[in-house]
């Protein structure tokens, strides 16, 4: 076993950070895997979009099992500060208050700023930047299908309104990293709902437990000490994920050995 400290600012820092009208972004000065927090963007197929490192990797893995180069277009990735505050002025300009509150976040709450989120369209001529038409049939529900297995989600679903802050927005995906995609789906859950929901699995006492392929994976949730960091024990032998959950705590995820039957 190896223990890890966690700081304070760790907590808002890693792929399953909450951001939304509650938790702003807060830019980390470092990742939890010791590189910058300017963590290498990437750009998708040759598109101007960027998504992280990780996440363009995944992206680019689905879109190419699905064979999605052809119909679906990457419209918008990560945003900085400014290009939202520009995005949501503009929208405030041209389509007013009640439309820009639903559709666009507040600047310093927008996912897009943690270069995880991902806006999608069908090819076409013209595309609505706002809005992109990616209609739950053919290769975009094939694409929706998918996304869980390999880390994405879709963040804005209809009827969860009032859970997200934002309308449903069928184009609109987010890398959460994975198992937490498909637990995501079948327990039927929001990112806002799935960080809550892991406090029930407290750290080193009861995990939820996840089979992937045939290979057991525990997930668990740590409360973070704000002043004088947290203390987290590791199986050095084994893999092991720890995200911030931009909110008091951390999530682990620990691939353990041996396989189900």
């Amino acid at each position: 076993m190896r223990a890890l400290k966690l700081s304070p600012e760790q907590v808002h820092s890693g792929s399953l950070i909450l951001v939304n009208r509650d938790y702003d972004y807060k830019e980390p000065s470092f990742a939890l895997n010791g590189n910058a927090g300017t963590e290498a963007l990437s750009l998708l197929d040759g598109h101007p979009v960027l998504l992280k490192r990780r996440a363009a990797v995944l992206f680019t893995g689905l879109m190419d099992e699905i064979g999605g180069w052809p119909q679906i277009v990457p419209v918008s990735g990560y945003r900085t500060l400014k290009e939202q505050t520009d995005i949501w002025n503009r929208s405030l300009a041209e389509y007013g208050q009640a439309f820009t509150k639903a559709y666009v976040a507040l600047p310093g709450h927008s996912e897009h700023q943690t270069g995880l989120a991902i806006d999608l369209g069908i090819k076409k001529k013209e595309i609505d930047f706002l809005r992109p038409d990616f209609p739950d049939s053919g290769i975009c529900r094939m694409f929706k299908k998918k996304a869980p297995q390999y880390g994405f989600i879709h963040r804005y679903p209809s009827g969860r309104e009032n859970i997200t802050g934002i309308n449903h927005e069928p184009w609109h995906f987010r890398y959460v990293g994975t198992p937490h995609g498909e637990i995501m789906e079948r327990e039927g859950l929001t990112l806002e709902e799935y960080i809550f929901f892991l406090r029930d699995f407290p750290h080193g006492k009861r995990p939820y437990l996840f089979t992937q392929g045939k290979r057991p994976i525990a997930v668990s949730w740590l409360k973070a000490r704000r002043n004088e960091g947290t203390w987290l024990s590791v199986d050095d032998g084994l893999p092991y994920s720890v995200s911030g959950d931009n909110v008091d705590g951390f999530i682990i995820t620990e691939w353990r050995d041996g396989y189900v039957s």
